[in-house]
């Protein structure tokens, strides 16, 4: 579960450099520049999960706050932080911990990674065309991982026209499963403490930590 939630945050990709299709690279390039110039950043965002086996679908909602390479997340009784160097996800059902030590070499998505020019040799890229979203003109771009091994078939980002920002999107796992998501209520450049991104155990009486470094 925790790779999936972090991988939510594709809604704060940025991409640039080396493109198959000029028209994609313009747009994220635009993405990219926009993001790139914030020092923090807050958004909320919902989710969606079809399951191939037809099962019906989930929805959850959620909030991230990143500040370089530090994030917080909260999404469904869960709330993922990191401090660029350590990571804690905690579960209040079972009022557990995990703790691990942030690898920047792992393939899972983190929000710091995809604030980086992460995709431009991990992904090939191409202009899908337009699509009107709440009411929103978005351009949508589709993303195709080179390594066949990674979990996803492909990626679609849906770029609001009106403010250069992620409005959402789909991602396509291999076995069938499909997560579509939309993104609303961003803040540029909120004031976030550092000690936002690092677990206090003192504020979760008798939880359980589970240390996995």
């Amino acid at each position: 579960m925790k790779k999936l939630l972090i991988a939510l945050f594709l809604i704060s990709v940025t991409i640039s450099t080396q493109a198959q299709d000029a028209k994609a690279k313009a747009i994220l390039d635009n993405v990219s520049k926009k993001v790139k110039a914030l020092k923090s950043l807050k958004a909320n965002f919902s989710i969606t999960i079809t399951a191939a086996k037809g099962a019906k679908p989930q929805s959850k909602k959620g909030t991230v706050n990143m500040k370089g390479d530090k994030y917080y997340v909260t999404l469904s009784g869960q709330e993922i932080y990191c401090d660029g160097k350590t990571t804690w996800t905690y579960m209040k059902e079972s009022n557990e911990v995990q703790v691990n030590t942030l690898d920047p070499k792992e393939n899972a998505f983190t929000p710091s990674k995809l604030f980086t020019n992460f995709y431009d040799k991990e992904y090939t890229y191409q202009y899908a065309g337009v699509q009107t979203v709440a009411g929103k003109k978005v351009d949508v771009i589709l993303l195709m991982p080179t390594n066949k091994a990674k979990q996803y078939t492909k990626v679609e980002l849906m770029i609001d026209q009106a403010n250069s920002v992620v409005a959402g999107g789909k991602m396509y796992e291999k076995n069938g499963n499909i997560y579509a998501y939309t993104v609303s209520g961003y803040t540029p450049n909120p004031v976030l403490a550092d000690n936002m991104f690092v677990f206090d155990a003192k504020k979760y009486p008798k939880v359980e930590v589970v240390d996995l470094r």
